[in-house]
């Protein structure tokens, strides 16, 4: 068995040891101390043993990654789990130096038991630690996404409470009374009454999801509201893009993340609002086949104004694809089954105001290569001492629009950068985390196929799994709503709709 796994200076000094069997550290200590004493020097070995255990080592310019196994161990399966080793320790550390092994110690134990478990060999290879230590957590992203949601609601009320407090001086202003003073600013009415309206033109100037009348400024010089005259110039400016027809994202670091581009409200949105999500699951086999495909749908409605609470959605599905729909348990599935159309099973009730309501879901299971909206075929061939790799892609949904397409190639570690030959798009490599990223701003039937090809050092199976990841205003499946009308009369009613198609998982395997 492996006794243990170690990273040691030249002099036997210990800077990482992960043992797999009942050890103490003095014991490993001196096993680690003795080690360079019994090297024969000008003699090229891999190992060398005592009466008790064999050390397995690698020179690795001023250090040593040393097995120490017992006597009896294979030697030639302790020296291609060596290889191994010394492959993971580049992966964390981008100098092999004693600091920069001590900094990353703990990266390189969690790599470590992802390699050997109680002193044997696991299965593994570089790819699948990288996967694993990663921790890749669903749970956190559901998290992460509650915690958006909720920041953005608390966003929303902060505005609410703005508009109410600057309404509520305006109206003291009009009557001729003096502003009241709000909280705790103070027992002088006058100075609450500046003060609140400071706070109200911060906040409404500071956040605006939507062109909000700008805030009555308060009669007299005021030297306070001076301090930000700088950021309301860009404010401004940034406004008169907009109702220029201007689309203005706010870019947090160099690139937006898909929640930022999801969640971003749209400019003009009416008292109905719909927001038509829809998420894919997808994982693929490097040599062709669908293991499997999920797709989960939603419409969420939000209604911002009470007299037109009470509404009917006519929905059109024009999927041919067996997708399974599910209303609302408030809904009328009766009138949805004979008429497509989305209402409450007591008409005289009204939907919430002011919260998004799930109103009809939907799902798609499936294992048919037909339904793949976007095929990946990713072709490495060895080529003496470095491999050749061709990637691939084809659009087989013509009607969809995929936007800011990212596709992830894992590399081998420390063999430098990629060569590129041909390439449709630009290209990143992450050094760091060993990733060439293909990315490509649109894939539409104008642009519906592509291929990138690039060189590199290493084996077939260090460039999966592929990982893929899009964003597109257009659903797959053909489910839109068409018309909105009130209950009484069956008048139409303006609404506004906001479609996003999103990867949660699209991975080639």
């Amino acid at each position: 068995v492996l006794l243990a796994a170690a990273v040691c200076t030249k002099a036997g000094k210990a800077i990482v040891s992960r043992q797999f069997v009942e050890m103490t550290r003095t014991r490993i200590e001196g096993l680690l101390a003795a080690f360079p004493k019994l090297m024969n020097t000008g003699k090229q070995h891999t190992f060398v043993e005592t009466e008790s255990v064999r050390y397995v080592y690698q020179p690795m310019e001023k250090l040593y990654m040393v097995l120490i196994t017992t006597k009896n161990s294979n030697i030639l399966e302790d020296l291609e789990t060596l290889r191994l080793f010394s492959r993971v320790i580049p992966e964390y550390c981008r100098a092999l130096e004693e600091n920069e092994i001590s900094e990353h110690c703990f990266d390189l134990i969690f790599a470590f038991d992802e390699i050997v478990a109680l002193g044997y060999r696991e299965n593994v290879n570089l790819a699948q630690i990288r996967t694993f230590t990663e921790m890749d957590s669903h749970e956190e992203k559901v998290f992460r996404a509650v915690r958006e949601t909720q920041e953005r609601e608390a966003k929303a009320e902060m505005r609410r409470k703005a508009k109410e407090l600057q309404q509520a001086r305006r109206d003291a202003e009009r009557q001729g009374k003096k502003a009241p003073g709000f909280g705790g600013f103070g027992s002088s009415a006058v100075s609450g009454g500046t003060t609140a309206a400071m706070i109200t033109e911060t906040i409404i100037e500071t956040e605006k999801p939507k062109v909000a009348p700008a805030p009555a400024r308060p009669s007299g010089p005021s030297k306070a509201l001076k301090l930000g005259a700088k950021g309301k110039e860009v404010d401004n400016f940034v406004d008169k893009l907009k109702s220029e027809g201007e689309n203005i994202m706010t870019s947090v670091g160099k690139r937006s993340t898909e929640a930022t581009k999801v969640l971003a409200s749209p400019v003009n949105m009416e008292s109905v609002h719909m927001k038509i999500e829809e998420k894919i699951s997808l994982t693929c086999g490097r040599d062709g086949g669908l293991q499997n495909m999920e797709l989960h749908g939603m419409i969420m409605l939000h209604i911002s104004d009470e007299k037109f609470a009470r509404i009917r959605l006519h929905v059109e599905n024009e999927d041919k694809r067996g997708v399974q729909l599910q209303t609302h348990p408030n809904v009328d599935k009766k009138l949805f089954t004979a008429e497509s159309q989305i209402g409450l099973k007591n008409p005289e009730k009204s939907f919430p105001i002011n919260s998004d309501v799930g109103v009809l879901k939907w799902r798609l299971q499936t294992t048919e290569e037909s339904f793949i909206p976007l095929t990946i075929n990713c072709w490495p061939s060895e080529s003496g001492s470095s491999c050749d790799v061709n990637i691939e892609y084809e659009l087989q949904e013509e009607s969809l629009e995929l936007n800011d397409v990212v596709i992830t190639i894992p590399l081998p570690s420390g063999v430098g950068a990629p060569v590129i030959g041909e390439i449709d798009g630009e290209y990143r490599h992450d050094s760091r985390r060993n990733l060439l990223e293909w990315c490509l701003p649109v894939i539409d039937a104008k642009n519906r196929s592509g291929s990138l090809e690039f060189s590199i050092a290493g084996q077939p199976s260090d460039f999966f799994p592929v990982h893929v990841s899009f964003i597109s205003k257009k659903n797959y499946c053909n489910i839109q709503v068409t018309k909105v009308t009130q209950v009484d009369g069956n008048s139409p009613v303006r609404f506004s709709t906001e479609t996003t198609f999103l990867v949660d998982k699209y991975e080639i395997l």
